[in-house]
């Protein structure tokens, strides 16, 4: 293998690395959000969530009301030991019930819109926030919703509702951590639409250089911020032109 294929599947190993594990945090991010994203987002689209994020959030949703069940059991079960009685009137089995009721409802609705594709203009948009989002400071952006106000929002509703007795602590606890993943979710998000745009700019600027550079007119300002290096004078011009050509598909994103 010759050094330069070494090190461009070097980049590619890297990227993809990097590539796995943005996946890897935004599929988790969606499983343990996806109960709060069911009923802050009423519009979503038929792709929006991913069949295995619905998989894995519903056997999340059957697994903590039951581990939260067998470890109360366990712990009475322990002589001597008085466990003090739940305070809150809704518990997390309140909201595993309540996120098979929404997904029953929003199945009904994305099932109309996989008959009638004209339903949707995007399959994969969540739809637009809740109203009240409008008239909050900060509302209007569209990102700043997403992954600072919509989080903080069912922080703060987690916490009063503890206080006031009408959540339970265990439920409270979900909440605080959804809230976090939802932030996080829309910030991997809005860092893969950041780094589109990125690349298709980084592009365009590198464009002109490589037409330098085939030209042989390309400075070592012109190279750095691409970290090339000038050809030699006595190559042929073919040469040149056939090597700028390999050089602007490794910087192609989509090559």
């Amino acid at each position: 293998m010759l050094p330069s294929q070494s090190n461009q599947s070097g980049a590619m190993n890297l990227t993809h690395l990097n590539n796995t594990a943005i996946n890897i945090v935004e599929a988790f991010c969606s499983v343990v959000a996806m109960p709060i994203e069911l009923a802050i987002r009423p519009a979503f689209g038929t792709r929006f969530f991913e069949l295995p994020v619905v998989f894995f959030s519903s056997v999340l949703m059957i697994a903590i009301p039951l581990i939260s069940a067998i470890f109360t059991a366990f712990i009475s079960m322990i002589p001597f030991t008085h466990p003090s009685r739940t305070v809150g009137m809704f518990g997390i089995d309140a909201l595993s019930k309540l996120f098979f009721v929404l997904l029953i409802v929003h199945g009904i609705r994305l099932y109309r819109r996989i008959l009638n594709p004209n339903l949707e203009l995007h399959s994969r948009y969540e739809g637009p926030p809740l109203p009240i989002f409008a008239i909050i400071p900060g509302g209007s952006s569209f990102w700043r919703v997403r992954t600072v106000l919509e989080p903080a929002a069912i922080f703060l509703l987690a916490t009063v509702l503890q206080d006031l007795f009408i959540f339970q602590s265990s439920l409270t606890l979900y909440l605080r951590c959804a809230a976090f993943a939802l932030s996080l979710k829309s910030c991997v998000a809005f860092f893969r639409s950041w780094q589109t745009i990125r690349d298709l700019i980084d592009m365009a600027n590198a464009s002109p250089v490589l037409s330098k550079l085939v030209e042989n007119k390309a400075t070592q300002d012109d190279l750095s911020p691409l970290h090339l290096a000038s050809f030699p004078d006595n190559i042929p011009a073919e040469t040149r032109r056939t090597a700028a050509i390999s050089i602007a598909r490794a910087y192609n994103p989509n090559a």
